[in-house]
């Protein structure tokens, strides 16, 4: 089983097209396992996919982008569905970072941080993350600093994407400086 491929089949079915695999997600972004398992195993290549394929693939992922609850499956971020997924709220750590190509930077100051085409901002807790984020656009990114925690204390809204990520709505230009 190649749980790298299945991991990107789901993210594509469950973070931007559910109506290509007739999924029906819950406003929280949940799916029942056994409605995902069937339209999987229409696809010749997922034909013997089963629960416990699924929950391999969760535990082998480093980047934890799906999760399993209750016979319930759902990606836990990236979304680029119309209907927005409801997240709860969640105070985050002092400083957050986001990784951006250097053409955006300027926009970015005037305008803050914004979704664009996803249903929330993506953030991380580590500059590193931030880093290889903002390299699949831009060789050398620019990694800027986001005061979370003041952000949070001001009324933002913050969402626990994963251990690694972390969400907002948008963040406004006086929160970020640029990191080093």
């Amino acid at each position: 089983m190649d749980y790298q491929k299945l991991s990107k089949e789901l993210s594509y079915a469950l973070r931007h097209a559910p109506h290509e695999y007739e999924l029906e997600l819950d406003e929280y972004g949940w799916v029942d396992i056994q409605q995902l398992l069937y339209s999987l195993q229409e696809q010749r290549v997922w034909h013997h996919l089963s629960e416990s394929d699924l929950h391999t693939m969760i535990a082998q992922s480093e980047k934890k982008r799906h999760e399993i609850k209750e016979g319930k499956i759902r990606a836990l971020y990236g979304h680029s569905l119309p209907k927005k997924i409801i997240k709860a709220k969640s105070e985050p750590p002092e400083l957050l970072y986001h990784g951006t190509p250097k053409r955006f930077v300027d926009a970015i100051m005037k305008q803050g941080l914004v979704p664009k085409g996803r249903q929330y901002v993506h953030l991380s807790e580590e500059t590193d993350t931030a880093l290889q984020v903002g390299k699949r656009r831009d060789d050398q990114p620019v990694i800027l600093k986001i005061e979370a925690k003041k952000a949070w204390r001001d009324g933002v809204s913050f969402y626990h994407g994963n251990e690694m990520v972390w969400l907002a709505d948008k963040v406004d230009s006086k929160y970020i400086s640029i990191w080093k």
